[in-house]
């Protein structure tokens, strides 16, 4: 699946970009981590790929708010060209390529307006805030995938156990309309769970009280997809926080890490979808 291409930005305090380059490697896709500069300078097209990535970090210390500041930069910086790097951005969903955030990363496309985007005029619906707990939040939980949700990054999972790693992973909707219409559609794709699989929104299960105890949103088409959990931090079961107990009750088990399947999922997907645009040509 050599032909799959992934791009992953860095710069301004992102700091989850080689947990996440190491993702797509596992799961069969070139990789290229590239500092948001050289993209503002055209040095790199992001139209050069298939997949665009915005890890976790913390962008400008997350002074303003988490994810706002780097948000607004990606909205309304020029590039070299002039054109708005915006602006780049929807010119390459329109080629029906992807978009992928984890936490921070989860952030800047809720504040730029790409998720959910239910009036698709990219104005921001939803914000990413404060915990309940008022805390930065550093646990493991469980999350339940909508099995109505359309995306492919989420296909032939029902349950995921993964780390969170945020002090503002708080989703609240903006208005009771919008909250309808992400339920009506299926957009709030997973939900914090307990390890049971029923959803909840009691501490610390639901890490930070979020509407719709929501863990991650897709937009309507499910290419342009953003969660708080860290997918790319649960690779092999040596991530596990209790690896070596569940090693020893059972020798044979699967050491591929849960989060791996996300990556696998979205590569095989673009690849599939790559080889038959070319079979058409």
């Amino acid at each position: 699946m050599k032909n799959v291409k992934a791009l992953i930005i860095t710069g301004f305090g992102i700091n989850c970009e080689e947990e996440m380059a190491a993702a797509y490697k596992l799961a069969g896709a070139e990789t290229k981590i590239v500092h948001l500069n050289d993209i503002f300078s055209e040095k790199i097209s992001i139209h050069d790929y298939d997949i665009m990535n915005f890890p976790g970090g913390f962008s400008f210390g997350d002074d303003l708010g988490s994810g706002k500041v780097l948000s607004n930069k990606m909205k309304f910086k020029k590039m070299k060209s002039g054109k708005l790097f915006f602006e780049d951005i929807k010119d390459f969903l329109d080629e029906e390529k992807f978009v992928f955030g984890v936490c921070n990363g989860f952030q800047f496309l809720v504040k730029m307006g790409l998720l959910p985007n239910l009036n698709s005029d990219f104005e921001q619906e939803i914000t990413l805030t404060g915990n309940n707990s008022a805390k930065y939040e550093d646990r493991w939980v469980h999350c339940k995938v909508n099995e109505n949700s359309k995306t492919p990054f989420l296909k032939r999972i029902d349950k995921l156990f993964v780390p969170v790693r945020h002090g503002e992973g708080k989703l609240i909707i903006k208005n009771e309309q919008i909250r309808n219409k992400i339920v009506e559609k299926n957009l709030n794709c997973l939900t914090y769970c307990d390890e049971f699989g029923k959803e909840t929104s009691e501490y610390p299960l639901n890490p930070n009280g979020a509407d719709l105890n929501c863990a991650a949103l897709t937009d309507e088409t499910g290419r342009v997809f953003g969660l708080m959990p860290h997918p790319e931090a649960f690779l092999s079961l040596y991530n596990h926080p209790n690896w070596s107990q569940l090693k020893r009750q059972n020798p044979d088990i699967y050491e591929d890490g849960e989060g791996l399947q996300i990556f696998r999922n979205i590569v095989e997907f673009i690849h599939r979808k790559n080889v038959k645009s070319t079979k058409k040509k």
